[in-house]
């Protein structure tokens, strides 16, 4: 059975919390550990809680077919699997990076797309091991992943509503109960016609589990939406620049709008309260005046 109440880093994720936020910098670094750094601190001065990243064993991770299609990238003209390669950050900047965010501190984790790359993360003390869409129907990955006793979370993009199922299924069957879904359409960007919000509350109702957004579209609204909704983790791509050389660019958010997120989101929480009626001390004065009685 899921639990409703799981502790990532310091901070206890649950259906009443305020939405644990990730900023999925992915391989939006290309490669470059100092555009990762300014990301991370990007994401610790707009008081998100996590920054992520992916981890590929390339030749393990690419798809043969794709392995030597030629690619014109910002290092030249190159096969698809070297280009993969080039980007990958390997043991000497993860090192980098958990120092880096030991010092702020910021949580920091990663989504492995093969078993290595699952091994090679949990030589650090990650808070969670994230799942990507790609992955969420490979069994063995995930059944490894629940084994060491990480929380999951896991994108359910991409999938048939008997593919989520089983993956439920897997995640009861191997975890110890410690498990988050996110509703995502791994579409980059998605069209809000095709975003579907009100998923969130059909997988909460279908699994009794705790259920978060990974989203994917280039403006604000559906993800304050989704928190409204009551996703208890809320992941976006970020970036320095749209501009910047990459596929995942055009759907991430500059540091700008990750401080407009942030505050719209907590905005939007507090205005909707707790449901009790009650009168506020604002409404007080109004009271006598109009009907001239406490």
């Amino acid at each position: 059975m899921a639990n409703l109440n799981i502790k990532i880093g310091n901070y206890c994720v649950s259906e009443s919390s305020r939405p644990y936020l990730i900023a999925e910098i992915g391989i939006n670094h290309n490669g470059d550990i100092k555009i990762a750094k300014r990301l991370i601190d990007a994401a610790f001065a707009c008081e998100w809680d996590c920054v992520k990243f992916q981890k590929r064993t390339p030749d393990k991770a690419v798809p043969e077919s794709q392995k030597q299609i030629m690619r014109d990238t910002p290092w030249g003209s190159m096969p698809y699997i070297e280009y993969k390669k080039h980007i990958e950050f390997e043991k000497k900047e993860y090192d980098e990076i958990d120092a880096y965010c030991d010092i702020k501190p910021l949580d920091w984790s990663a989504s492995p797309w093969d078993i290595e790359s699952l091994e090679f993360l949990l030589q650090y003390d990650v808070p969670f091991i994230k799942i990507p869409s790609a992955m969420n129907t490979n069994e063995e990955l995930i059944k490894k992943a629940c084994q060491s006793g990480k929380p999951i979370i896991l994108s359910e993009g991409m999938s048939l509503l008997e593919e989520m199922d089983t993956t439920i299924e897997w995640l009861e069957r191997y975890s110890n109960g410690d498990y988050i879904i996110c509703h995502t359409n791994s579409s980059y960007p998605c069209p809000n016609n095709e975003l579907n919000l009100r998923l969130i509350q059909t997988m909460k109702d279908r699994y009794h589990c705790l259920v978060g957004y990974s989203g994917h579209e280039s403006n604000l609204e559906p993800s304050v939406i989704a928190a409204v909704l009551g996703a208890c983790v809320i992941e976006r791509h970020v970036t320095l620049d749209h501009n910047m050389w990459g596929s995942d660019q055009k759907a991430s958010l500059e540091v700008q709008a990750m401080a407009m997120l942030k505050k719209r989101i907590s905005s939007s929480l507090e205005a909707l309260g707790d449901g009790k009626k009650k009168l506020y001390e604002s409404e007080m004065k109004k009271r006598m005046e109009l009907r001239g009685r406490k």
